[in-house]
C-alpha cells in the first residue's frame, strides 16, 4: 500500500431497513452507527439509503408528508424512480434517474417528497440515496433555497477507454495523471465538499484524491468494487481514515459508488427530529417558530 494511501476504517454492512413514510424504505449507515457519531462524516450528517426496490402501482402517490426542516440542506439523489418535492418557499421540482434535488432548509420551511404521480401508477424500481448536508452557525438562518441538478447538468469526467465517467456533483475532479484539467461540481455549497457519482465498467479503475483531513466515505450503488486491495460489495458503505490522500478503486463488474468527502465543521450539533442546529435553545425556538407559523404554508 502506498505511502499517501487513504485507508480503510471500515466496511460497513447496511443496517436494517425501515419505511420514511410509505414511499421510503432505507437503510440508515449515519449517523447512529458505532463508528459514525454526529459529527464523524460532517458536513455530512445522514445518510438515508433506499437499496433496489420493486414498488407495486398505486393511484395514490407514496411519500413523505408535510414536515418542517431547520438548520441543513436535504440533498437527495435518484438512481431508479421519480421523485417530486414541493416546499413552502414556492420551489417544485421532479427528478428522475441522474437526477438531483438540493434543497437548503436554512432558516426554515415546510416540504413534502413523494413518488412522482406517473411513476406511482406505473409502479417500478425504485432506489434512491437521502444525505442531509449540515450548515455552520453563520448560514443556519438564511432564506431557503433550491437547486435542481439535472444529470445533463452534471460535470462529467470521462475516464480513459471509455472505462466509465466520474459525474461531479458538488466540488471538483482532477485527474491525478492530468491534475490541471479540472471538471467542476454542478451545486454550490456553503462549505468545501466533493460528491461524485463514479460510474465504472467492468475491471475498470480511478483514483481519487482528497485532504487527509476531509471526513470521506463511499456508498457502492452497484456492482463490486476493491478499494485500497479490500473488497466491497454492493448497498456496503466504506469509511477512511483522515489519514492520506489517495484512494485507489477497481470495479469487479459494473459498479456505481457515491462519494462524499468534505472540510469538517468544527462547530457543536444539537439536533431534534427535523431540526439541525448548535444549541438546544435553538432548537426550542425552531418548534415556536413552526407553531407560530413562520415556516410558511403547504398543503399536504
Amino acid at each position: 500500500m502506498k505511502q499517501d494511501t487513504k485507508k480503510i476504517e471500515a466496511i460497513i454492512a447496511p443496517p436494517p431497513a425501515h419505511m420514511v413514510g410509505d414511499g421510503f424504505r432505507v437503510h440508515s449507515f449515519f449517523p447512529g452507527h458505532e463508528l459514525i457519531d454526529k459529527k464523524r462524516m460532517s458536513p455530512f450528517f445522514l445518510m438515508d439509503y433506499g437499496s433496489k426496490i420493486e414498488f407495486t402501482p398505486s393511484e395514490e402517490p407514496r411519500g413523505v408528508g408535510v414536515h418542517p426542516h431547520r438548520g441543513f440542506e436535504t440533498v437527495t439523489i435518484a438512481y431508479h424512480g421519480r421523485i417530486a418535492h414541493h416546499d413552502s418557499a414556492g420551489h417544485s421540482g421532479i427528478i428522475g434517474e441522474g437526477d438531483i434535488q438540493w434543497m437548503t432548509a436554512a432558516s426554515g420551511l415546510l416540504h413534502k417528497e413523494y413518488h412522482e404521480k406517473e411513476f406511482s401508477k406505473q409502479g417500478g424500481l425504485f432506489q434512491m440515496v437521502q444525505l442531509w448536508v449540515n450548515l455552520p452557525a453563520k448560514y443556519k438562518m438564511t432564506s431557503p433555497k433550491y437547486q435542481e441538478i439535472t444529470n445533463a447538468s452534471i460535470g462529467k469526467y470521462q475516464l480513459p477507454d471509455n472505462n466509465g465517467v466520474v459525474e461531479v456533483i458538488a466540488g471538483e475532479y482532477k485527474n491525478p495523471a492530468t491534475p490541471e484539467q479540472v471538471t467542476p461540481g454542478a451545486a454550490s455549497t456553503f462549505t468545501p465538499m466533493h460528491v461524485y457519482n463514479v460510474k465504472l465498467k467492468k475491471e475498470a479503475s480511478v483514483q481519487l484524491t482528497f485532504p487527509a483531513d476531509y471526513n470521506t466515505g463511499l456508498l457502492v450503488v452497484e456492482g463490486n468494487v476493491t478499494i485500497n486491495g479490500q473488497l466491497a460489495l454492493a448497498d456496503h458503505f466504506v469509511l477512511f481514515k483522515n489519514e492520506g490522500n489517495t484512494i485507489d478503486i477497481t470495479a469487479g463488474e459494473e459498479a456505481i459508488l457515491l462519494v462524499l468527502s468534505g472540510e469538517p465543521i468544527n462547530e457543536p450539533i444539537a439536533q431534534y427530529g427535523p431540526f439541525l442546529m448548535n444549541k438546544w435553545e435553538e432548537l426550542e425556538q425552531a418548534f415556536t417558530d413552526v407553531n407560530s407559523g413562520k415556516f410558511g404554508v403547504l398543503e399536504d
